[in-house]
């Protein structure tokens, strides 16, 4: 049983308890409080009758408390779409790790981020290094918290090399690195749990690569027994009739590195109706694009990109999705929710933030960005 006890917090300065006191290791022996707060030998034990110096400690520990908590939600920057808290980072180039805790998975390793090992089951887009640089120590780690072996999914044709890979590591450090490793292939389907399965989709980058699909399963009654009455329905069921039909939704749907014509495979449709997209793009910095009758502008703001800005076609090149791509088919989005990442490490929030609400008023879907690991501006 744990107890809670709550004590009034004191001014800022009560106390000179710094704000990176590590509220896990002992407060040290003595204390120094301002003029206001001194307390005076001779009167030692009548303060400490009193509620004074036990409430200054006790406040001092709530304060540090607060300020924990407080920077731990400055420094989370998940976002949550559609009852799926989904966080991680997503910096191009650097490192890609989307971590969903509902579905215990996270899609691409990046460089192992700590919240990413508690995740049963990870899924990896394709061997770009930013991608999949951390999966040795996420294994590793599992195995010193004394985790179950985790569930692996990579395209089929880096199987073979995955498992070198693992070799070369157990060689050299002499542990065991256990997990079970599918390669699953595109179309192909893999029941997660009883009521959570997964099929990977065709995506388009440099080299080989694909997205996935989660699925909710749930069962639904077929249309000829509708009219039935309850205990002519158990009576059917008991006879061996099957009265359900299997219905499959997609939940989540995650692309990886990619250029945009994922979205004009009609085999991907499920991919664009899921009820959140997680997808890549890129933007550059002030330029006019045009598709149809409309002129679309946006500004991202970014003096870097000023000399060597990104353009559609230099998106295509290297595989990725440009934001006006995704502006262009945006009809094909069925998604209620779109979350975009793998900016350039260039960019500051605001400029993401300003990225997304000019998307968001061009599509009906909800829009977001994970921008953990990005600065802002006026920091």
């Amino acid at each position: 049983m744990f107890i809670s006890l709550s004590i009034p917090i004191p001014p800022p300065n009560s106390l000179s308890l710094s704000p990176q006191h590590n509220s896990s290791t002992p407060l040290p022996k003595t204390l120094n409080f301002p003029p206001q707060t001194q307390i005076r030998a001779s009167n030692r034990v009548n303060a400490t009758k009193g509620s004074g110096y036990l409430s200054a400690i006790g406040r001092a520990i709530e304060e540090e408390e607060e300020y924990r908590k407080a920077r731990a939600e400055v420094h989370r920057k998940g976002v949550d779409l559609e009852a799926y808290s989904i966080e991680g980072v997503s910096i191009g180039g650097h490192e890609t790790c989307v971590i969903i805790p509902e579905l215990k998975s996270a899609f691409d390793i990046g460089r192992c981020p700590s919240r990413a090992v508690h995740q049963n089951f990870l899924f990896i887009t394709h061997a770009h290094l930013d991608h999949i640089g951390g999966l040795p120590m996420y294994v590793a780690t599992r195995g010193l918290y004394n985790l179950k072996p985790p569930t692996i999914f990579v395209p089929p044709c880096i199987k073979e090399d995955i498992e070198k890979l693992f070799d070369i590591h157990r060689a050299m450090s002499q542990v065991e690195l256990n997990f079970d490793l599918v390669a699953l292939d595109i179309g192909e389907t893999y029941e997660i749990r009883n009521n959570l399965v997964v099929r990977p989709f065709r995506t388009h980058h440099v080299i080989p690569s694909q997205g996935y699909v989660m699925y909710s399963i749930r069962n639904k009654l077929k249309k000829q027994y509708i009219h039935l009455k309850g205990k002519q329905i158990e009576k059917l069921k008991k006879s061996g009739v099957e009265i359900t039909d299997i219905i499959l939704s997609p939940e989540v749907a995650f692309t990886g590195d990619t250029t945009a014509d994922y979205m004009l495979d009609p085999r991907n449709a499920d991919a664009l109706r899921a009820k959140i997209l997680i997808t890549e793009v890129n933007f550059s910095t002030s330029f006019g694009y045009s598709f149809g009758n409309q002129i679309l502008e946006v500004y991202a703001l970014m003096a870097t990109f000023l000399d060597d800005d990104f353009s559609v076609e230099h998106a295509r090149q290297h595989g990725h999705t440009h934001l006006f791509e995704i502006l262009e088919n945006a009809q094909w989005i069925r998604n209620k929710a779109v979350l975009l990442t793998h900016f350039s490490s260039r960019y500051h929030i605001e400029d993401i933030q300003k990225a997304v609400s000019k998307l968001q008023s061009k599509i009906p879907a909800k829009v977001g960005a994970l921008t953990e690991g990005f600065k802002s501006m006026y920091t």
